[in-house]
């Protein structure tokens, strides 16, 4: 009986917590007039923009000129793209990861470290288990 009060505890106390975190939502007309100027303000720049500024980094011109990639020659093929293509390369590159390989690294090592602890595993020697 014990253990369901406690239980019973925990989620009374959980969600709690998620009523306190409610928000309500306040509607109001809004004109057109902030409409076209949240557009015009909200609006991305254009695929070409945003190629021919990483184009223009230091670092991307030295790693091509170190793959043997010509930087005039690749401005010129990006200004050879439509603007619908020139979208799609710059929306790629700005969801490439950045770090790589090294985010999946850090969480298989992480989830092998708590089933260490846990006791489900036994790869670091450094870890103890718990049971």
């Amino acid at each position: 009986m014990k253990r369901f009060q406690r239980t019973l505890a925990l989620v009374l106390c959980g969600s709690m917590l998620n009523l306190s975190m409610l928000q309500s939502a306040h509607a109001a007309m809004v004109s057109t007039e902030e409409v076209a100027r949240l557009a015009v303000t909200s609006a991305p720049d254009s695929g070409h923009a945003r190629l021919a500024a990483v184009l223009a980094r230091d670092n991307v011109r030295g790693e091509m000129e170190r793959l043997g990639i010509d930087p005039a020659s690749a401005q010129e093929r990006v200004a050879a793209l439509t603007d619908e293509e020139a979208a799609n390369l710059a929306d790629q590159i700005d969801k490439a990861p950045a770090g790589g390989i090294i985010e999946a690294i850090l969480f298989v090592f992480f989830v092998l470290l708590v089933t260490d602890i846990l006791g489900f595993t036994k790869v670091f020697p450094f870890t103890r288990s718990v049971r």
